[in-house]
């Protein structure tokens, strides 16, 4: 009987029954004997120092068994801390900031005695609003020596000034919040000086060594679990502050403790993609050759966060241009965090880029598609390296003949019935591909039974499906023989669920195991002894050898607009992806996460946005009552295909990262849609209907 190859089977997600009938256990669902429950305190100034603490009306209330605050908190290990240094000094550096808490017998007594304490503050001066007529930026630290902060190839200034043809624009994103189904949660005890922790996290073994870190203990008396994960997006990469106060809670009150942020509080914890401004300048012949490339990005950060963006990053690989350059400013203030979100730097920078080349199209005369095409390239601008593969070109032609390309301006004309207007547009993708050391473990009983064990973390993607999958060919044994494991901080080491290198990172670690297992089993002439066998793997000394290509995904995003006239209203009734993201392990999943992606980018470009008061230093949007996110009725007819491609650089299974590809692009095509529909350009996100409306009061053309 022959077998059937599992990678590439459009298998269904294994949890997908447990998911829907409730079975699934998350963070908040975990019970304990004696839990206990946690509520935070938040800062009520943007900045300045906590003068005062005063616990005693709520420590009087029955069930309130303790208020930690800064006068009373353990002392953690700051060095490095961050926003994990909880309750450990009286500085206030953003509102919202944690600085006490309650522990209490049920959460409502929590909530109401943590109204009962009184704080008391000294307030400075603040500046929560990123401006770049303002002092301050300052250049981010560097990424290593292949992700620069800054780069600078031949001479841009000259070029520039002597291109017939000149692209100068501005473009601006606010900031995005994540707003996870799952809200950020954990439940925390201590037994015998070891702490465990069921935690909503992306990476439980990252997770396990910070807090081994912080409370100076052995990362071996450390335990996180993370059995599901109910969407992370970035914001469950690292640890927040959550799970610190529910480890010092459950130390102060000795039993185990659960905290469940609130939806409110998730703006200011959870993280966010920071504001950008960003500035393009590009110069070309008649024909749209590119001779200079300028991209400039400012954002903001915390007082206490390192965290940038790096929205230029992604200009850096797209297209040839023998004069480049790519720069990044940074402007503390009295903010919370920004933190990853789906496709950092990649999301906001492709909507600038890809807006700045939809300009040179029109400023050249050229089709959009064609002026891409006419600056692709066949290795990387930056360094100098082949790609492993680059298909940007067969995503771009394929996309444009199933989108029907060719007709938009007829059907521009025939679809437009006076109130509505009709445009299609374009714009193009990328994601660097990642492959981080992991570990992974594979036991085989001797009876046909396959278990793989990793401390890998499923933030939704389907990733126990697909470790099966490439565990099943790898082991050269039917996928329904193999169970996976995944969760636990107590398996071996995994990187974090992010930058697209959960498959390729994991996977390639668990086919090392499992190649392991088949040698093993070998050495002992096909027998398995009593008691079974198993193999571990750890990828660290491969990926130490010098990358020889550049790796990165490739897509082009088509997208069809409406523009009410009359309202404003902008739809979008169909958008087609099509992606070069090496072999697809699983079609089901695969498409899920790009479809996912784009109905993302559709919310960035429509309607998501934060807002901060600059008066009291809050956002504004820190619920889905004012944060406004896609719904389904937003969510257009969505096509996504992937293109027959295999890149064994980037993982021994051929497969390339798909997490985060399908919002780069999306709302640059619906923006580049907007304007072949009004032939007016709007460079700010979202396209909301009052900025569509004054942006049409402001050229004279009405709505």
């Amino acid at each position: 009987m022959t077998r059937r190859t599992s990678v590439g089977a459009a298998l269904p997600r294994r949890g997908a029954r447990a998911k829907v009938t409730g079975s699934a256990r998350y963070t908040g669902d975990v019970a304990l004997p004696h839990l206990a429950y946690v509520a935070v305190i938040p800062a009520e100034i943007a900045h300045g120092r906590v003068t005062a603490v005063r616990p005693e009306e709520a420590l009087a209330r029955s069930g309130v068994l303790a208020v930690i605050h800064g006068g009373n908190c353990p002392r953690l290990n700051r060095t490095g801390a961050g926003d994990l240094a909880v309750f450990q000094s009286p500085s206030v550096a953003h509102r919202g900031q944690f600085v006490a808490a309650v522990v209490a017998e049920s959460p409502q007594i929590a909530h109401e005695a943590a109204r009962m304490v009184g704080i008391d503050y000294a307030a400075d001066p603040h500046r929560v609003s990123l401006d770049i007529a303002c002092d301050g930026f300052r250049q981010p630290p560097d990424h290593g020596p292949f992700f620069p902060t800054d780069c600078s190839h031949g001479d841009v200034e000259t070029a520039l000034s002597n291109a017939p043809v000149r692209i100068d624009a501005t473009y601006r994103t606010p900031p995005y919040h994540h707003h996870a189904l799952e809200p950020h949660a954990t439940v925390a005890y201590w037994q015998d000086g070891a702490l465990t922790v069921h935690d909503t996290t992306q990476g439980p073994s990252g997770t396990r060594d910070i807090l081994a870190h912080l409370f100076g203990i052995g990362p071996d008396r450390v335990r996180v679990i993370a059995r599901h994960v109910g969407g992370g997006f970035g914001s469950k990469a690292a640890p927040r502050a959550q799970v610190v106060v529910a480890a010092l809670a459950a130390l102060a009150v000795g039993r185990p403790v659960k905290t469940v942020l609130t939806r409110e509080q998730l703006s200011v914890v959870a993280g966010y993609r920071t504001p950008s401004v960003q500035r393009i300048r590009l110069g070309a012949d008649a024909d749209g050759h590119l001779l200079a490339v300028s991209h400039v990005s400012f954002e903001q950060t915390s007082l206490t966060s390192d965290h940038c963006e790096y929205p230029a990053a992604p200009t850096r690989t797209m297209y040839a241009a023998p004069n480049r350059e790519t720069r990044h400013w940074r402007a503390r203030l009295h903010v919370p965090s920004p933190t990853w979100m789906r496709a950092p730097g990649e999301c906001p920078g492709m909507f600038a880029l890809e807006s700045a080349m939809d300009e040179l199209a029109v400023a050249c005369a050229l089709d959009p598609v064609e002026l891409r095409l006419r600056n692709d390239t066949a290795k990387d601008p930056h360094s100098g390296r082949p790609f492993s593969t680059r298909n940007l070109a067969t995503c771009l032609r394929l996309g444009a003949e199933r989108f029907g390309w060719a007709e938009r301006d007829r059907l521009r004309a025939e679809y437009g019935d006076g109130r509505r207007l009709v445009g299609m547009g374009v714009a193009a993708s990328t994601i660097p591909q990642y492959r981080f050391p992991s570990r992974a473990g594979v036991h085989t009983d001797g009876y046909g039974h396959y278990t793989v064990r990793i401390a890998a973390a499923d933030i939704g993607t389907g990733a126990r499906t697909a470790l099966a999958q490439i565990a099943a060919d790898a082991l050269r044994v039917d996928v329904d023989q193999v169970m996976v494991e995944i969760g636990d901080s107590a398996y071996p080491s995994a990187s974090w669920a992010g930058r697209s290198s959960g498959t390729t990172s994991w996977g390639t670690a668990v086919v090392r195991a499992c190649e392991a297992l088949r040698t093993a089993i070998g050495r002992c002439g096909g027998l398995v002894p009593d008691g079974g066998l198993e193999a571990t793997a750890d990828t660290l000394g491969e990926l130490a050898v010098a990358r020889t290509h550049s790796q990165h995904a490739f897509g082009a995003q088509f997208a069809r607009v409406t523009v009410d006239t009359s309202t404003g209203e902008i739809r979008v009734p169909r958008m087609l992806g099509v992606f070069a993201v090496g072999r697809v392990i699983n079609p089901v999943t695969v498409r899920s996460q790009l479809v996912g992606g784009m109905v993302m980018g559709l919310s960035m470009a429509l309607c998501e946005e934060g807002v901060i008061d600059r008066t009291y230093g809050h956002f504004h949007s820190r619920d889905l009552s004012a944060y406004h996110v896609a719904t389904f009725a937003d969510a257009p007819e969505i096509e996504a295909v992937c293109i027959d491609e295999e890149d064994f650089h980037t993982s021994p299974m051929g497969a390339k990262g798909v997490g985060e590809i399908g919002i780069v692009g999306t709302a640059a095509a619906i923006a580049n849609a907007v304007h072949h529909a009004t032939g007016r350009r709007i460079r700010s996100l979202p396209l909301s209907v009052r900025r569509v409306r004054e942006d049409a009061a402001a050229s004279g053309h009405g709505t």
